[in-house]
């Protein structure tokens, strides 16, 4: 956490540079060009820069581009040379927050109302696309710094973890919207969603880390592979955290059960529990319903099999396991050594 917070001001003074939180003239033609006419600033402030710092502002915890300069550093390079490039994972994951959030019909994001409960739906839609690409522009304005190679690797980082992450996404919605059996879930089709809807930006992260550092084409998929996993575990915990929260968690308690969600405890509880228990759980999560009651009872059903505690241990071992891979490529260092305990800390924090 103390390594977290430290950084955390060196990434949002970065993203500053790049989505300033006020635009002005000179930002606007930075980040557009010359106008063929000219820019209305406050409607650019009131659509863009607002509800993009408005949820930059409330927190986060910048673990992906964080885990991006800990990878540039331990293969050997200074991490202050590429801090352009955090930029790209943070704007695509507070994007995706937005759009997740109205997909899900959330109404709170890390302790206040979500993006486009405050400012609207429209707002939130198109800001959350904007910040999908408004960070490729780092990638244009230092095309000088870098060989042709390197760009060309970026560039096929950035568009293939993309259409992962709309997969993945496209994977939880139809399972919790009853477009797919998702009652005969496996294991193996679970962590494929996560893989690539909360997996990819910690992939696509830690790929760029390794292009940027020079890392072979092997060594940086065994790289992206081990952040996936970190990716997967984070979001068994998040899951975890939704049912069995803590004093800190921001966000509403069961709304996974809410939204009909089938978690890795859900698919386990569905797999080892009695019929009727099995088939009580389907039916409130087919109900979408919001009585705390019966999400109550949802988790006490889960409970009752132990899911949770199949899930923690589920997702330790990924990382335990994924880590050895990496263990071999990196060279001992500080650098490392905060990666592998960085990797420990992202599955049993409590916020």
């Amino acid at each position: 956490m103390k390594y977290l917070l430290e950084k955390k001001p060196v990434i949002d003074k970065k993203i500053e540079e790049w989505v300033p939180k006020k635009y002005n003239k000179e930002s606007l033609e930075k980040t557009l060009g010359p106008p063929t006419y000219e820019y209305d600033e406050n409607a650019c402030n009131k659509a863009i820069a607002d509800p993009v710092w408005d949820l930059l502002g409330r927190g986060g915890k910048r673990w992906r581009p964080i885990s991006m300069l800990l990878i540039i550093e331990a293969l050997g390079k200074n991490p202050e040379d590429f801090l352009d490039f955090v930029v790209i994972p943070e704007c695509v994951h507070n994007g995706t927050l937005m759009i997740d959030d109205i997909e899900d019909n959330s109404d709170l994001r890390r302790g206040e109302p979500c993006t486009h409960k405050k400012f609207g739906i429209d707002i939130a839609v198109n800001a959350g696309n904007t910040l999908y690409y408004l960070p490729l522009l780092v990638l244009i304005k230092n095309k000088n710094k870098l060989n042709d190679k390197t760009l060309r690797k970026l560039y096929e980082t950035y568009v293939q973890e993309m259409i992962n992450l709309s997969f993945g996404q496209g994977m939880d919605i139809a399972w919790h919207n009853g477009l797919a059996d998702a009652d005969k879930l496996t294991e193996k089709e679970y962590m494929q969603m996560c893989a690539f809807k909360t997996g990819t930006l910690a992939r696509m992260s830690a790929k760029i880390g390794a292009i940027l550092g020079g890392a072979s084409d092997e060594d940086a998929k065994k790289i992206g592979k081990f952040a996936e996993t970190i990716g997967i575990a984070f979001q068994i915990q998040d899951d975890i955290l939704n049912i069995k929260p803590s004093e800190k968690w921001g966000k509403e308690i069961g709304d996974d059960i809410n939204e009909g969600k089938r978690t890795l405890m859900v698919i386990h509880t569905l797999k080892v529990g009695k019929e009727e228990d099995k088939k009580r759980l389907i039916e409130i999560l087919d109900k979408h319903t919001k009585d705390q009651e019966e999400i109550r009872e949802a988790i006490r059903i889960m409970e009752k099999y132990d899911s949770i505690n199949y899930a923690k241990e589920f997702a330790r071992n990924l990382v335990k396991n994924a880590w050895k891979d990496v263990a071999e490529i990196l060279p001992e260092s500080d650098a490392k050594s905060k990666l592998k305990a960085f990797a420990e800390f992202l599955v049993e924090r409590d916020i």
